[in-house]
């Protein structure tokens, strides 16, 4: 919903594909005007991207859930000493926006007079697959409908549709025509690791459908655990964790265990007036095992300043996983710090 009166931000990194795309080509194709800025979202202040948002009267602002997460961190002391009557719409994309951080951008950032619409698609797709059109009714933690021309699913390892309601596979049934089409130089691995369901597009995602056709993504296939028998989306552990007040973030890994097979561990990055206390970690444990059950319950948690994050916005977990383990750290191109 841009348009050439439009002044749009977005703050993604301009080498992620939300930055050549959405930042260059996207807007300036809609004539917006387009507002770049380098820098740390949260220096020299914390309060520098409503700054921004007051200064330059930015209406359409696209930018990551880890960085809402980051604002509530701070919190709304910094927003509200700026006029953000200009900001219409708020997207986000890059990971799962859980509902707690849906509804500070919503109540708190936009005060109810615009719209905070998520978002999901991949780089390999070129562009939003799900999402939440501002004529939609909004559903705090749903990623949205299936865009037009997409034919999204969800599905068993068999490629069957499972229930409404139940978690499976996110795949999509149709080819998009702006959608990649193989792999320089390696056509088989492009098979390999897109068409591992039947006459199925594989994205990699694991996902719920409700009945009304709302999405939720939960995170990556490889983002399940498996304690005692059970497996477990680590999105639905860090959801429950920062609906915990005190928790601005949290990333959940599996750490091996003699007994159950894998144990949970988390790492948290509390608000700015909280502090880590042996009394507020057994607190945290006591409220996720509310949330979600005993097998959902942390055997560790540990409290962190900041968390391993792309420049797109995304936890690295296996970075904090193999810190863990003590094993080999792999690639870190993409890491922002």
């Amino acid at each position: 919903d841009v348009k050439d009166k439009d002044v749009y931000w977005s703050t993604s990194d301009i080498g992620w594909i939300v930055g050549h795309s959405y930042i260059v080509y996207g807007p300036l194709c809609a004539g917006a005007t387009v507002l770049v800025r380098e820098g740390a979202p949260d220096y020299p202040h914390p309060g520098v991207v409503w700054e921004m948002v007051q200064k330059y009267g930015v209406s359409v602002m696209f930018t990551a859930p880890t960085a809402i997460r980051m604002f509530m961190r701070f919190g709304e002391e910094h927003i509200k000493k700026y006029d953000r009557s200009t900001l219409r719409i708020l997207a986000s994309a890059g990971e799962p926006l859980n509902p707690e951080a849906w509804s500070f951008a919503q109540k708190v950032i936009l005060e109810d007079n615009g719209h905070c619409i998520d978002n999901f698609w991949q780089t390999e797709v070129a562009s939003p697959i799900l999402g939440t059109m501002p004529s939609m009714p909004n559903k705090p933690g749903r990623a949205g409908k299936p865009m037009p021309g997409v034919v999204a699913d969800v599905v068993d390892d068999k490629g069957d549709p499972v229930p409404a309601g139940q978690g499976g596979n996110l795949v999509l049934r149709q080819p998009l025509p702006y959608m990649m089409r193989t792999i320089y130089g390696d056509p088989e691995r492009y098979k390999e690791v897109w068409n591992v369901i039947p006459n199925c597009y594989f994205t990699g995602d694991v996902a719920v459908c409700d009945e009304e056709g709302y999405f939720s993504v939960l995170g990556r296939t490889d983002d399940v655990l498996n304690v005692a028998g059970h497996r477990i989306g680590t999105a639905d552990i860090e959801n429950a964790l920062v609906s915990h007040p005190a928790i601005a973030e949290a990333a959940a890994i599996g750490i091996p265990d003699e007994v159950k097979g894998e144990a949970i561990k988390v790492f948290v990055v509390l608000r700015a007036d909280k502090s880590p206390s042996e009394g507020l970690r057994k607190t945290i444990i006591q409220h996720v095992r509310h949330e979600l059950g005993p097998i959902a319950t942390p055997k560790f948690v540990e409290f962190v300043d900041k968390l391993p994050k792309t420049r797109s916005g995304k936890i690295m977990r296996r970075l904090l996983r193999a810190q863990e383990l003590g094993l080999e750290i792999g690639d870190t191109s993409t890491l922002e710090d």
